[in-house]
């Protein structure tokens, strides 16, 4: 079993910053983690991943403004959100796979962007 602690989500004016961080409990090799996040009334949608490999894959409207990475500790994983506009305002969930086993999701951090 793999479980998630998300942080940092919170509430900021347009144009503001914020860093997310998530940390994966548990036994096992973790090779992909990533941010996925949820607007009200839309349907979950990817933000960026990250591979043990190093690359990356961001959605195509946080490019330039989100960068995704591996703490030191390699079960974690940080987003941080530069130029954050009200479209970025939704709660934020971390996803890992553990392989040879299946996805892990994060409860979740609101993030709120106001204009």
């Amino acid at each position: 079993q793999v479980q998630l602690v998300e942080s940092g989500g919170g509430s900021v004016q347009t144009g503001g910053s914020l860093r997310l961080s998530c940390a994966a409990s548990g036994s096992g090799l973790i090779n992909v983690m990533g941010w996925y996040r949820q607007a009200p009334g839309k349907q979950r949608e990817l933000v960026a991943i990250m591979v043990n490999d190093g690359s990356t894959n961001y959605a195509d409207s946080v490019k330039g403004r989100f960068t995704i990475s591996r703490g030191d500790a390699k079960n974690t994983v940080y987003l941080y959100m530069n130029s954050l506009k009200p479209e970025d305002t939704a709660v934020y969930y971390c996803k890992v796979h553990r392989v040879l086993d299946m996805d892990y999701w994060g409860k979740g951090t609101l993030v709120t962007v106001s204009s």
